[in-house]
């Protein structure tokens, strides 16, 4: 389990690197870490695989360790947080 500092840290660059993408301007603490990333910002797949590219190269974690259905799974930021925590070597 990752430890809660660790966990924020993730959470952070999530924001950060969703609200880097987005077509409209929206602060990284303003996403709601439970909304539809696709139905609730607009998120199209381009921009969602640009997205989860520079999240794993911002947290170290391998964007190969997912497979195309774990993508699909990703629909909330919580979901690619989570699905990050699984992966993450800081703080193990």
């Amino acid at each position: 389990m990752l430890s809660e500092s660790t966990q924020s840290k993730l959470e952070g660059a999530a924001r950060e690197q969703l609200a880097a993408v987005l077509t409209h301007d929206i602060a990284p603490t303003a996403l709601d870490l439970d909304a539809d990333m696709a139905g609730s910002y607009a998120l199209t797949s381009l921009n969602k695989v640009l997205f989860l590219t520079e999240l794993c190269e911002a947290t170290g974690v391998d964007l190969g360790h997912f497979t195309e259905d774990d993508l699909d799974r990703m629909r909330t930021l919580r979901d690619v947080v989570e699905a990050l925590a699984r992966y993450s070597t800081e703080g193990t």
